[in-house]
């Protein structure tokens, strides 16, 4: 039996993430077996739609590199519709979810994914095409939350009602990728600083 009170209950403690969240969540990642849903590298192209690469590297606040944090890509998919829980398991097994690791040498990260639509409001408005990262990492009480929009939607970032909203202007360019054309695949570069004077905007939710 569950004990029942009318005083108001303590918060439970908290702590920062230690150093072997990524080991727990990727083992692969850290040179342990694969656990069998553990992607490497985190691929999301399946179904229709723009095939992109988005990466970078993450920084702490005094420059250096971390190359132990985990991030959670969440997104739509190439029309604008999300995976929502209770619907039909997809056809095309389009999931709109991945999770990969900074890497030890250098810091990187990235994901192979189909580029998103833009993503309608209940009001009839759309959100520029973008995609939800979840960032873990040693020294953090509660995960960081911020949106990676695109370089190459400059009409559509304008008038995105999230975007617009940060203040000052200049700190949106921290959520805007530089794109790069070059290759076969586009590439989306997105670094990450988690503190400093370029710090990335990261959003209370």
């Amino acid at each position: 039996m569950v004990a029942t009170t009318s005083e108001p209950l303590p918060q439970t403690a908290s702590q920062t993430a230690g150093p072997f969240v990524h080991i727990g969540l990727l083992p692969a990642a850290a040179g342990l077996p694969r656990r069998g849903a553990e992607a490497a590298p985190p691929d999301l192209i399946v179904g229709e739609g723009l095939r992109i690469r988005v990466g970078g590297r993450m920084f702490d606040g005094a420059g250096e590199v971390v190359r132990d944090a985990v991030l959670e890509l969440w997104q739509a998919d190439a029309t604008g519709r999300y995976v929502q829980p209770g619907e039909p398991r997809r056809a095309d097994g389009f999931q709109g979810f991945a999770r990969t690791a900074t890497g030890f040498d250098d810091g990187c990260w990235w994901f192979d994914t189909l580029k998103p639509g833009p993503v309608q409001l209940p009001g009839g408005e759309h959100m520029a095409p973008h995609l939800t990262l979840w960032i873990m990492a040693r020294g953090l009480n509660v995960g960081l939350h911020t949106r990676v929009y695109f370089g190459d939607e400059t009409t559509a970032n304008a008038a995105d009602p999230v975007l617009q909203r940060i203040d000052p202007p200049a700190r949106r360019e921290t959520l805007i990728t530089r794109v790069d054309t070059s290759a076969t695949q586009v590439m989306h570069h997105f670094d990450i600083r988690l503190q400093g004077t370029a710090e990335t905007v990261f959003f209370d939710v």
